[in-house]
């Protein structure tokens, strides 16, 4: 069975100038991604047959203009030309009403999606980023390829990696499509019905209340070992403590956790199993939300010692 070539308009002369005035917003936008014209061209040309066939009528090249997120856009096609700024801006993208890094994002939902199974998050994340620009197999495109420059990369990103790994959860019943633009609360996969999301709210509000009693040294300590995945050994020696200190607070850090948001869940009648299971996998994605354990404000604490945060995990 053969397939028939998408055919979009031509680049009329306006369409040109409209192309051109792109090119020039494009490089004030990011002075540091610099694409050929004849490359710049071309991968409008082929967003332009990506996105075509998604409309219900034929749309012509000033819309498609028009509708463009054009740094996003340029961001992506960066990327897939190999060029390193690009990549720096990807990597330092801020995404969701919680202004999160996009791998921040990526990492809570790998949280919901293999709840308990670090190994199997930090394997989804890494497994994503290399699908980018590396196809899955050779009649797929890569993960870059694939977007029309339409709506948000972050928020589209995000999305991409959650369908990607729903598409291997199919036989599990709580797997739901995620709209485009929901990128500030990761899936829940406890969230099985309104009682279950009335149970995540709780969670939340009592969460949010236990981080506001803890201290700065503390908030520091979880985001090194969450955000960052510092091992406890580099940790330690960022606190300037030995291994068994550290791994005392961390507990104790832990217990604080469970007694104060527990002792509220009990409060509101939670009958359930295994709470400090469902507190512990709760926990991890929105410490990953919280402004107070973003990655400006565990600099800035680290900074009053002296030292500076490590480098972003990828």
């Amino acid at each position: 069975m053969s397939t028939n070539p998408i055919i979009t308009p031509a680049l009329a002369p306006a369409d040109r100038g409209r192309v051109n005035l792109l090119s020039h917003f494009v490089r004030l936008q990011l002075p540091a991604i610099r694409i050929p014209e004849s490359k710049f061209v071309s991968h409008l040309e082929r967003s332009f047959q990506i996105f075509f066939p998604k409309n219900p009528t034929p749309i012509s090249w000033a819309a498609f203009l028009e509708g463009l997120y054009a740094v996003d856009w340029a961001v992506c096609i960066g990327c897939l030309e190999g060029q390193n700024a690009a990549w720096e801006v990807l990597f330092n993208a801020r995404t969701g009403r919680s202004d999160c890094l996009l791998v921040d994002a990526l990492r809570a939902r790998a949280v919901r999606l293999y709840p308990r199974d670090e190994e199997r998050q930090e394997t989804a994340v890494a497994e994503f980023w290399s699908s980018l620009i590396v196809p899955e197999s050779q009649t797929a495109l890569p993960v870059l390829a694939r977007y029309d420059g339409h709506r948000p990369l972050g928020p589209w990103l995000i999305r991409v990696f959650q369908n990607l790994h729903l598409s291997k959860l199919r036989q599990s019943s709580f797997i739901t499509a995620l709209p485009d633009e929901d990128v500030a609360y990761p899936m829940n996969p406890t969230m099985a019905n309104d009682s279950a999301g009335r149970w995540h709210e709780l969670f939340n509000d009592a969460a949010r209340e236990w981080l506001g009693t803890i201290d700065d040294e503390e908030r520091l300590l979880l985001g090194l070992r969450w955000r960052y995945r510092l091992s406890q050994r580099e940790a330690a020696k960022l606190f300037d403590l030995n291994e068994g200190t550290l791994t005392r607070r961390t507990d104790k850090l832990r217990d604080k956790a469970t007694e104060q948001i527990g002792s509220r869940l009990l409060a509101e009648g939670w009958t359930g199993d295994d709470i400090e299971g469902f507190i512990l996998t709760e926990l991890g994605a929105l410490l990953t939300d919280d402004p107070r354990l973003s990655a400006d404000h565990l600099g800035r604490i680290l900074a009053a010692k002296g030292k500076t945060l490590p480098a972003a995990p990828m």
